[in-house]
C-alpha cells in the first residue's frame, strides 16, 4: 500500500518533464487533468480591457503625466493589471531574453537536468512541487532563479548554456528594477503619498526572483491548466510575454477574461504585498494560464518583493490578509 504524503511533506516531483510528456500527442496524464469541480478551461473568453500605459509619461513633467497617473490608479484599483509601453528597455534586448529562454528549454534534457532543483527547493529547473499524490499538476516546466540579494544566488543552477544566459538574467533584473522604481513612485503619487513610500518598504535587501517558463503543447488544453489560479505573493510582478501565443487569463468580478498580446509591452500586475501596503486600494489579481493544442509558449516573470520583515503591522489600521502562497496571517500597514 502506497504511503500518503502529509500536507507538509514534499514528495518527489514528476520524473518526467512536461516537455517530454508533450511528445505523446494522444493522451494527457491523469495527474494533470482538472477536477470536475473546476470544469473545462474555456478559450472563447472575452478580452479584458487592460489599460496600456506609457511609462515615459509617468516619468516626466509633461501635461499628460497627470492624466496617465489617474489611469494608473484606476487600473491597479480595479483589475490590478496594466500593459506598459515606452518602458525604456530596448526591444533588441527583449528579443535576447526570448532567445536565451527558448535556447535553454531546447537544450537536451540531460543538459537541462544539470540545473535541476532539489525536491524541497524552488531554485533551479523543474516543475510543480508535489505535496500530495492527489494534487493536480500544472502543465509547464520552469526555471526559478534567485537574483537578489546576491548572497541568495544558487549559482549551481544558473545555466551556463546559452553562454550569455547569466548576463542576460542579471541585466534583465537591473532593467526591470528601474521600471519598478518608475512605477512604484507613480503609484505612490497617484495615492497622494510621498513618491518613495513604497520603495522604502522594499529596503536595501529587496528580493528579485526570476522565472523562465515553458508551456508545451497539450493534447487536451481544455482539461488542464498551464498555471493554476493564483495571486502573486510578490510586491510587483513583471512579465515578458510570448510574442505570439496567448494563454494568460485574469479573474475580474467573478468572470475570467483573456489577456491580449500587446506587441513590445511588458505586462505588470500588483502582488499581494502591494495590496497590503495600499490597504487594499490596489488589487492583487487572481490569474491562471491555459495551454495550447499546437503551440509552445515561452515567457519570463520577474517577482520583486520586500523581505517579510519590512512589512509593517499595526492594529488600528485596516485589517488585510496575506494569501496565495504566503502563510495566512492578519496584516496591517503602518
Amino acid at each position: 500500500m502506497a504511503a500518503v504524503a502529509s500536507a507538509t511533506t514534499v514528495i518527489p516531483y514528476p520524473a518526467k518533464a512536461v516537455q517530454e510528456l508533450a511528445t505523446n500527442t494522444n493522451a494527457t496524464p491523469e495527474k494533470y487533468i482538472l477536477k470536475e469541480s473546476i470544469g473545462r478551461i474555456d478559450s472563447e473568453l472575452p478580452y479584458l480591457d487592460i489599460p496600456v500605459l506609457d511609462l515615459s509619461l509617468l516619468d516626466s513633467s509633461s501635461p499628460e503625466a497627470e492624466e496617465e497617473l489617474k489611469r494608473l490608479r484606476l487600473a491597479f484599483s480595479s483589475c490590478g493589471y496594466i500593459q506598459a509601453i515606452n518602458h525604456g528597455i530596448d526591444l533588441s534586448f527583449i528579443d535576447e531574453v526570448h532567445d536565451v529562454t527558448r535556447k535553454f528549454f531546447k537544450l537536451p534534457m540531460e543538459e537541462k537536468k544539470k540545473y535541476a532543483r532539489d525536491a524541497d527547493d524552488i531554485d533551479g529547473y523543474g516543475n510543480d512541487t508535489v505535496f500530495s499524490e492527489n494534487q493536480t499538476l500544472d502543465w509547464n516546466d520552469r526555471l526559478y532563479l534567485n537574483v537578489k540579494p546576491e548572497n541568495k544566488r544558487k549559482m549551481k543552477v544558473w545555466p551556463e548554456n546559452p553562454k550569455n544566459f547569466r548576463q542576460v538574467l542579471v541585466d534583465l533584473t537591473d532593467k526591470l528594477e528601474k521600471v519598478n522604481e518608475i512605477l512604484t513612485k507613480a503609484m505612490a503619487k497617484s495615492l497622494g503619498l510621498e513618491e518613495d513610500s513604497f520603495l522604502k518598504q522594499y529596503g536595501e535587501n529587496k528580493v528579485s526572483l526570476t522565472r523562465f517558463n515553458l508551456y508545451p503543447p497539450c493534447p487536451t488544453p481544455e482539461l488542464v491548466l498551464s498555471a493554476k489560479a493564483h495571486g502573486d505573493p510578490s510586491g510587483m510582478t513583471y512579465l515578458i510575454p510570448d510574442k505570439e501565443v496567448e494563454g494568460l487569463q485574469v479573474l475580474k468580478d467573478d468572470q475570467w477574461y483573456k489577456v491580449p498580446i500587446v506587441q513590445n509591452a511588458i505586462n505588470v500586475n500588483v502582488g499581494d504585498q502591494l495590496e497590503i501596503m495600499t490597504n487594499g486600494i490596489f488589487k492583487s489579481p487572481i490569474h491562471r494560464g491555459r495551454g495550447s493544442l499546437m503551440l509552445s509558449k515561452y515567457d519570463v516573470c520577474l517577482f520583486l518583493s520586500t523581505p517579510k520583515s519590512n512589512l509593517r503591522f499595526k492594529s488600528e489600521m485596516q485589517k488585510l490578509k496575506f494569501f496565495s502562497g504566503i502563510e495566512q496571517q492578519d496584516a496591517y500597514l503602518l
